[in-house]
């Protein structure tokens, strides 16, 4: 029986390492992500081809994989090359305030209705890192409403619900998000919020203390809670138009009569299979409310 090629990644700048988009196949992708749906039950199907591909190919240049189907057989036999995989596939990138006028918007047009709610609980979707968490976290204490929230922070990278969980991040980082923090109307110093210690910046606990993460699919799994607020930001454009109708319908099922979502900037329920079942509170910086059924 011939012997079964070796695993191991080439050596880093060999010709077997050296790879271009063209090398790689739409098939080789879509037999990829399937057999990770099959072996792992993460969908990544119905991502952006795209940037998908974009991920996958960054992945194999660092990595160490010739070819696509070398990575898969590789993901197919070792758990630990998966988990590498999808850091690249779900890129945890964030940071605090991140669009400020977004969260200036959601201070001045929906704290003002939220307030009106004798408690709230709000979901966060793709929370990654939680910087968006932590952000959303001050926001609440600043209006007065932490204390009755309940926070639904979920995510499917696992190594990003546990960073998220710590409220650990560096303080350099923390430090440039400060001035995002002034610009959505904070009201006390950003540091009040966070310990500087050995180059890191620890976010107070009860930050955290009503918020519950967890393990979460837009591709594959159902709405868990009513909410009145959800969250999902520079998330569902990295899925395709029927992964987004998906996302839209369980946001939509999840939110209470007069709920509101928030989307990143460069997102919208236009042309969706929602576009009638949401109204703008604020177009510009993506803020609907849930129309009456």
């Amino acid at each position: 029986m011939p012997k079964k090629p070796d695993l191991l990644p080439p050596e880093p700048g060999s010709a077997a390492s050296r790879n271009t988009a063209d090398d790689h196949s739409e098939a080789d992708l879509q037999l990829l992500m399937q057999a990770i749906y099959s072996q792992y039950s993460y969908d990544f199907r119905d991502y952006a081809g795209a940037s998908q591909k974009r991920r996958v190919i960054k992945a194999l240049a660092q990595l160490g994989y010739p070819t696509i189907a070398a990575l898969q057989e590789a993901v197919a036999e070792t758990p630990a090359v998966f988990m590498q995989l999808l850091q690249y596939l779900t890129i945890p990138v964030s940071e605090m305030f991140r669009d400020p006028s977004f969260f200036l918007a959601l201070r001045q047009q929906v704290m003002p209705v939220l307030r009106t709610y004798p408690s709230l609980k709000i979901w966060v979707a793709g929370c990654s890192t939680g910087e968006e968490v932590y952000s959303l976290a001050i926001l609440l204490k600043e209006e007065g409403l932490l204390d009755r929230s309940l926070i639904y922070a979920t995510d499917i990278n696992p190594k990003s619900l546990a960073k998220a969980k710590l409220g650990i991040f560096s303080l350099a980082s923390v430090q440039g998000h400060t001035a995002n923090y002034q610009a959505a109307g904070g009201r006390r110093a950003f540091s009040d919020y966070y310990t500087a210690a050995y180059d890191a910046a620890i976010f107070d606990k009860s930050l955290r203390d009503n918020v519950t993460f967890a393990d979460h699919s837009l591709a594959t799994d159902s709405v868990f809670s009513e909410t009145q607020l959800v969250l999902c930001r520079n998330v569902l454009i990295y899925f395709n138009k029927k992964l987004q109708n998906r996302a839209l319908g369980l946001f939509h099922e999840s939110l209470s009569r007069r709920g509101f979502l928030g989307l990143g900037g460069k997102e919208s329920i236009d042309f969706s299979a929602y576009a009638k079942r949401f109204e703008p509170v604020d177009r510009p910086e993506r803020i609907f409310r849930k129309l009456e059924d």
